[in-house]
């Protein structure tokens, strides 16, 4: 179960937020195996005080207009799968145009899996 987190720039109109929404899950469907009825995310919306990116990172050039991801998984997965994700996660969010692949800017937080409840207070893993 990915729990993700969306942060988007203030503004960001309900198409953008489904567009980015379903190219996360696609993505996550497509490298990391996850079933299609896994989707847990929190999409947010955040002023250019509170979005804060660097204009240039690692020889990437960055816009104002980013959109961070946060991915929260159970550990596990190889280092190329992750590679894969990070890739086809860029490229489906910088599909329609809504943001440029430079901007898409993810996080991988790996747990252990009884660090997980999918409700009723029970660790369903452990």
């Amino acid at each position: 179960m990915p729990f993700v987190r969306i942060y988007l720039p203030q503004g960001s109109s309900p198409e953008i937020k489904r567009h980015v929404s379903d190219a996360i899950h696609r993505a996550l469907v497509e490298t990391f195996k996850v079933p299609e009825d896994d989707r847990f995310q929190v999409i947010s919306e955040h002023g250019p005080d509170d979005l804060v990116c660097t204009p240039a990172y690692l020889g990437i050039a960055h816009s104002a207009h980013v959109v961070f991801v946060q991915i929260t998984c159970s550990e596990g997965r190889s280092v190329q799968a992750k590679k894969d994700l990070f890739q086809r996660m860029a490229e489906l969010t910088a599909l329609n145009g809504a943001f440029a692949i430079a901007d898409v800017i993810i996080n991988l937080v790996e747990v252990k899996k009884e660090n997980w409840s999918f409700g009723e207070g029970i660790a369903q893993y452990a």
